[in-house]
Parts: structure tokens; sequence; C-alpha cells
């Protein structure tokens, strides 16, 4: 028999006593801890309150110091901001210097300025009848740099020095030069199409002629032999070509391709002077300059309509136009006729192509008025080793590439850098490319053209030009980077009050020449009505390069900031040892070197002028 199994000791029971005991002791330990917790924030919280109360004095005090030199500070600003009065007062004396040279001249131009020798001049070319093409070219080289003159004369002069009268005359000018342009091309083209006999070609028997300039480039085929076989043109020595159907091969017609560096197309708008000649909404057309055949594109045409009169003579109104513009080094495929921006994560580089590409292939068509159309053009390729473009259109007229005005919209991030004494150079990077500008007294210069990464050779680099002229020969080469008066509209920005980014541009110009100054994430945080940027101090491109700061600036305060662009919370904390300023001149002051201050206050007037200008056509601190 198995021996039984001991009992296991049965466990003490506690008394209630006990239980008591531990409950109170638990509870006194409880107190205890809440009390030490209490005690605890409440000392956090008084020196959270004293430390608050010591900066809200600290900061009582910088505001009434700030607000004590205010006046004296905004007086020094005034004395340092009459540079642009003067600068206003040269660029009037070198209009006015300009008339005189061309009045000493006498080279039987007419002056721009004067409206009764624009009328003059318009008024005799109109009564020049019977003038061949190669005069007509001849001539618009002079009607072109007039239409150029007039055009600079509305932007460049102040408005409280033209008056209503004259802006429309100027206009008018403009206008009537253009329209007298175009007719005086058709006029030619046509007497031209009255030898084709003569100029027949050996070898198919037709009509083919090739006349070209630096402004334009003339292509005349016309037909008449008549051979059915003889469908595809190609004009000898280039890459331009086309097709035409069956029916047209045994027709009377004629084709002129007419590509022109400058817009003969587009009706003239009423310019606005206050405005900087901004372009239509939503795209605007590329008027780009070629030199080369190989930039040129070679199309195929084909169209279903019959001829109607097969047994007319060629006349100027069966003529094709081709105004194809076409930027060699920005843009280098047209896979669509519409190529539109993605948003899909294919990677950096396919989204950096998609951008690169949007351009749009349009024709015209005449309803109601003129405006450009995408329909009635199909099978667009482009061939990116031969850079050929191929395209089939149901009917015959005038074809361009428009580009979306605000493609270059907003920048990642911009920078402005001395390069020396009243040289600065301007950085500016969109999503796809990077623009370097330099800016010299009162010339700008584009330095290089950036697309991936990877330079690009442009016709614009190394010309040095006035601003307004500059900045409307970049939007014509297709890198708009100036924003218009609507462009909030299509454009997400960060918009700032109008005063307090004029007031940062101008200041910024002032300091150009002995800081550098950058754009920063930070802000996209803050409110409309305060900037910050990153700035430091450079003599030149070869000097150390100082430590980036963060500056705040609300137009009537400016402040160091504590923080760091690395930092991952935005904080209006001042930096330790520095003070609120009313201007930026005066902030940078404080700890800028002798020699810095000293090339800020010799700065010509010119340069500062033509930088803030340009900061302000480009609107860094709202557009990035």
């Amino acid at each position: 028999m198995a021996p039984k199994s001991k009992k296991a000791p049965s466990k003490k029971k506690m008394t209630k006593a006990e239980r008591l005991r531990l409950m109170q002791e638990e509870e006194e330990r409880r107190l205890k801890e809440e009390e030490e917790a209490r005690l605890k924030f409440e000392k956090e919280e008084q020196e959270r309150l004293e430390i608050q109360r010591i900066e809200r004095e600290k900061w009582s005090l910088l505001e009434k110091k700030d607000l004590e030199r205010r006046s004296q500070e905004l007086e020094e600003l005034a004395l340092l901001e009459g540079c642009f009065p003067e600068a206003e007062k040269q660029k009037r004396e070198i209009r006015a210097l300009a008339q005189w040279k061309h009045y000493t001249e006498c080279d039987g131009s007419p002056d721009p300025w004067v409206a009764q020798e624009m009328n003059t001049f318009i008024s005799l070319w109109e009564e020049e009848k019977n003038q061949a093409f190669e005069q007509v070219m001849e001539k618009s080289k002079l009607v072109l740099s007039l239409i150029e003159k007039v055009k600079l004369i509305l932007l460049e002069t102040p408005t409280y020095e033209l008056d209503h009268r004259t802006v429309l005359q100027h206009q008018g000018s403009i206008l009537r030069l253009q329209e007298l342009l175009s007719l005086k091309i058709n006029v030619a083209t046509e007497l031209l199409l009255r030898q084709a006999s003569n100029l027949a070609d050996l070898d198919t028997g037709n009509m083919e002629k090739i006349i070209k300039d630096e402004n334009v480039t003339l292509y005349v085929w016309a037909n008449l032999k008549k051979n059915p076989r003889h469908r595809s043109v190609r004009f000898s020595e280039t890459q331009i070509g086309f097709e035409i159907p069956r029916i047209l091969a045994t027709s009377n017609v004629a084709l002129r391709l007419l590509h022109t560096r400058y817009d003969h197309i587009t009706p003239l708008f009423p310019i606005a002077v206050t405005e900087q000649n901004q372009n239509p909404v939503g795209a605007e057309q590329v008027n780009v300059e070629e030199s080369t055949e190989k930039a040129m594109t070679e199309e195929k045409l084909f169209t279903e309509e019959k001829a109607a009169n097969e047994d007319e003579q060629p006349k100027a109104e069966q003529e094709r136009e081709l105004n194809l513009v076409q930027e060699e080094n920005k843009y280098e495929a047209i896979e669509n006729t519409v190529l539109q921006r993605t948003s899909d994560s294919e990677g950096e580089d396919s989204q950096t192509t998609q951008l690169e590409l949007e351009m749009k292939l349009l024709s015209e068509a005449v309803l109601a008025g003129k405006f450009w159309r995408s329909d009635g053009i199909s099978s667009v390729y482009y061939n990116r080793e031969d850079r050929l473009l191929t395209f089939s259109m149901d009917t015959l007229g005038p074809v361009t590439l428009i580009q979306d005005a605000h493609v270059n919209m907003p920048y990642q991030s911009w920078e402005m850098s001395p390069c020396g004494m009243n040289k600065v150079l301007l950085i500016v990077k969109t999503v796809f490319m990077e623009l370097q500008i330099y800016i010299k007294e009162n010339l700008c210069m584009l330095a290089s053209v950036k697309l991936r990464g990877k330079g690009l050779e442009f016709h614009l680099k190394g010309k040095w030009m006035a601003p307004i002229p500059f900045i409307l020969a970049l939007k014509e080469a297709g890198l708009n980077i100036f924003p218009a008066v609507y462009s909030h509209f299509y454009v997400v920005i960060n918009n700032k009050v109008p005063q307090v980014e004029l007031k940062a541009y101008r200041q910024m110009a002032l300091l150009s020449s002995a800081f550098s100054f950058g754009w920063s994430k930070w802000n996209m945080v803050c409110n409309s009505t305060r900037v910050v940027i990153r700035v430091r101090e450079q003599l030149s491109e070869e000097t150390e390069h100082h430590t980036w700061s963060l500056l705040m600036f609300s137009g009537d305060r400016a402040q160091m900031l504590k923080m760091q662009e690395e930092n991952d919370k935005f904080s209006e904390a001042l930096r330790e040892g520095t003070e609120f300023h009313s201007t930026l001149y005066h902030m940078m002051k404080d700890f800028a070197s002798p020699v810095a201050m000293e090339r800020v206050r010799h700065s010509n007037c010119q340069f500062i002028d033509s930088v803030c200008y340009m900061l302000l056509s480009i609107r860094v601190l709202s557009y990035s």
C-alpha cells in the first residue's frame, strides 16, 4: 500500500489588521508620490513662467530699443535707397542720349519715339510695289528692329512719362508694321510664284525655291508637272519635306513653308505698360531662334479634301504656312499632340522627361476669331536621334509649338551670391532645369542652362543685355521664370504681402555686393506677412564662405533666428546676442565685417536697381 502524501503546509492567512496596514502604507506612498509630482510640476511651471517672464521682458526691451532707433534707421535706409531714383535718372539720360545718337546718325531710319516719322516710314513702304522677296527680307530687318524698339519704349519708359495718347500711337505703329510686313511677304511670295516656270527643278520639273536669312526661311514648291508619282517632296540640302495625297499631286497647287524667328501669326494684344509685357493666360508661344537646319522639322501632310479649283493657277490663298518654332537645346522630344505633366511615381528621370516634353503642337483655326487649336493634327512622332518631327494635318494652315507658360514654376530653390564689386550670380532651380544668371551693373547675362544636371549650349549664353530685353529674350526662348499678374491662379505659391516682398527685394539688392541670400524651406511655414531667407557674408566667389544664418523679415522688423535650416520645427526664437532692427541693412551691420559694409555703401546705383528689378520679375520669395 502506497504511503500517504504529506499535506502541503497551509499559507498563513493575513489578518484584517495587516490588510488595513498594507492598504494604509500603499495609500501613503501614492499620496507621497502625487505630492512630489505636484511639487515638481509646480517648480517646473514656476521655472517656465519665470523663463517666459524673462523672455517677455527681454523681448519687450528689444522692441522698445528697436522703436527708439527706428526713425534713425529708416532715415539711413532712405539715404541708401536714394540710389533707385538716381538709377531712374540715369536711365532717363541714357534714353535721351539714344534719341540724340539716332538723330545725329542720319541713317534714314525713322525715330521710334516720333509717331510722325513712323507713320511716314509705313506710308512710304506701303507705296512701294512689286518688291522681290529678297528686298522684303532685307527691309524686314529694319522693320523688326523698329518693332522691338517701340516695344522697349513702352516697357522701359515710366508710366508718368507716357500719356495715353502716346501709348496708343506706339501700339498702333507696332500693329501696322506687323500687318504690313505680313502683307509684303505674301505679295512677294505671289510674285515669286509667277516666275515658277523659270525656277523649275531640272530633275522633277516642279518649282522648288529656298530663300533664307537670320529672321525668315522661305520654302516654296509649285506643282508644275502634276505627276501623281511625285507625292513626297524634300527640299534639297535640308531636312524639310512633306507628302501630299494623290488628288493634289495631279492638281494646280503650290505650298509655302514659312519659318520665321518671330511671331507673325498671333494677333497683337494691347501692351500693358504697367504689367511689363506679360504673356497670354495658360500658354505662351515659343518664338525661338534656330540657326541650323538640324533643328528644323520634317512634316508629312495628309489631307482628304479635294481640290475645288483644279485648273486655277497657284494663288496665295493656297499656300501652306509653317510657323514651327522649336528650341533646340531645351526640348528633346514630342511624342503626342498634348504632353501633360503627371504625378505618377515613375522615378525622377521619367518625371523630368515628362516635364521636359511639355509642349503642344497646335494649328490655327478661324471661327469667331483667331485662336490656336489642337484638333486636326494626328500621327505626331518625334525622332529623338535625328531631331525630326512628323505629323499629319486634316487641313492646311499655320502650325506652332506652344509651351506651358508656367512649366518652370514654382521654383525648387534659388540663391544669389556676389562675384565681386557690382556683380552677382543668381541661380534659379526649377523641377527639371537650372538657370544661372549674371547681373553686372545695368546688364544681365545667361551664364548657363542645365537640364538634369547637364550643361546645354544655348544661343543666349554670353550675351550681355539690359534687364528688360534680357527678360523678353528668355521668355521668347521658353525659359520663362517670370510670373505674370495672373500666375497665382495656375501655380501653387507661397503668396507674400506685396509691400513686404517689395521691401525685401529692395534691401536684398542694396546688400547684394557683399552678402549671399538663398532659399529656405521655412519661408513656406511662416505666414504671408513675413519672409524667411538664408543669408551669409561673402565678398567674392573665392573667399571662404561663412555659415548660413536664418533671417526673418516682416517689412518693418528684421531678426536673426536661433534655429537652423536643418531643424525639424519652426521657431521664432531670437538668436543669442542679436537684436531687432527695422531694416536688413542694420541687421547685417551688427555682425558684418567693415569691408562688407563699405562695399555695400559704395555699390553702383544701376547695379542695385538691376538686381532689384530681376528679383521683382522672378519673385523668388513667393514662387519658390
